[in-house]
């Protein structure tokens, strides 16, 4: 018997393994598709809603789907023309931050001449080897053509895919559960399905009101300092405060470099990413929390540790949808009895065991 689960184990750690590796090989494939299926739980409630008062669900999803491209579509037309300027501009801002940043800038600029005087002594000891053979890389233009081009067909999976999903309304779900071969299964797997559905859909719905909140006061915040294209950033806002932790860092750095590039004064420029700095941290550690409340507060650990991973696994993308997997695999794990060890630990709350809720009895002695 040992044998057999020893067996057992291993071959679920070799399937394990597949899986990662069947998406870290398919993520053009497999990342739309999860995109979609998280898009049509997050607007979900709204449809259920809608179809309460009277709309249908085919009418409610079309408008919400048709809704959400026209945002993302404004969002792009507003945003693409600014950040395309920016980046034709990025080598004049990089030494304009440095001529500001002087001290810093010299103690770095020893650093990179030594580190070339080096490179220059081993490049006369290799003179006389193999000749370096130079790979030209694809043109900007080519690149960018490329990353628009397989954006816009990832756009399209995940939208068409959760205006089906939205517009089937209970079929999916009645699907699943006449799938289960006993009346007890079906009514498990009813019941978890729509815990689900419930809780996943009010984590991501209350995630991107937040961050839609969090980004227009970034906005309104840098406008008062007089940053151009202020609205730039909180879109930026938006976005990176999907990626917890290195999502702020990365917003304070990048607000940090554009003020010191836009404003004269060093110490006026750094009101910018200090109150970036202070609105997320205001929205990390009070907001949020309190709204999503401690049941669906994630364990801090366990959530680097994902972003971590899916970031190595599928870069920036992976990065951003770590949480919002990490949320539907907690649920999952919570409504299965094998899994629910693995839903403790990733939780936030912290409940302790039978044995050591109770205070230990005083010994009596004799």
């Amino acid at each position: 018997m040992e044998h057999i689960a020893s067996i057992r184990r291993s071959l679920q750690l070799l399937v394990l393994i597949s899986l990662f590796v069947t998406a870290y090989f398919a993520k053009d494939l497999i990342l739309p598709i999860l995109l979609g299926f998280l898009l049509a739980l997050t607007l979900s409630p709204v449809v259920r809603a809608m179809f309460r008062i009277g709309i249908p669900y085919a009418v409610s999803a079309f408008l919400l789907v048709f809704g959400t491209a026209l945002v993302i579509l404004a969002v792009v037309l507003l945003s693409a023309g600014t950040v395309a300027s920016w980046s034709n501009e990025i080598p004049q801002m990089g030494q304009e931050i440095k001529e500001k940043l002087s001290g810093v800038s010299d103690a770095v600029e020893t650093m990179r001449s030594a580190s070339e005087e080096v490179d220059k002594l081993g490049a006369q000891e290799d003179a006389q080897g193999p000749q370096e053979v130079i790979v030209r890389q694809p043109g900007l233009l080519d690149t960018a053509m490329d990353t628009v081009s397989s954006a816009g067909a990832s756009l399209a999976v995940i939208l068409i895919l959760a205006l089906f999903l939205l517009g089937s309304g209970e079929l999916f779900y009645l699907k699943m559960v006449q799938s289960m071969p006993t009346l007890t299964g079906k009514k498990r797997a009813l019941q978890t399905v729509y815990d689900v559905e419930k809780r996943v859909s009010r984590y991501l719905l209350t995630i991107a009101t937040i961050n839609a909140g969090l980004g227009t006061v970034v906005g309104i915040y840098l406008t008062a300092l007089g940053l151009p294209s202020a609205y730039i950033w909180g879109i930026a806002a938006f976005m990176l405060n999907f990626l917890p932790y290195i999502g702020g860092i990365a917003g304070v750095v990048l607000v940090a470099g554009f003020s010191l590039v836009t404003f004269d004064s060093v110490g006026y420029a750094m009101l910018a990413p200090l109150g970036y700095l202070f609105l997320t941290t205001l929205e990390g550690q009070i907001i949020t929390p309190w709204l999503i409340g401690r049941r669906l507060e994630m364990n801090t650990v366990a959530v680097f540790l994902t972003v971590v991973f899916w970031g190595w696994l599928w870069g920036i993308a992976g990065a951003l949808v770590a949480v919002p997997f990490l949320v539907v695999f907690k649920v999952i794990c919570e409504n299965f009895e094998p899994l629910q060890t693995i839903g403790n630990f990733l939780s936030a709350e912290q409940v302790a065991p039978d044995d050591m809720r109770q205070p230990p009895k005083a010994s009596t002695s004799q």
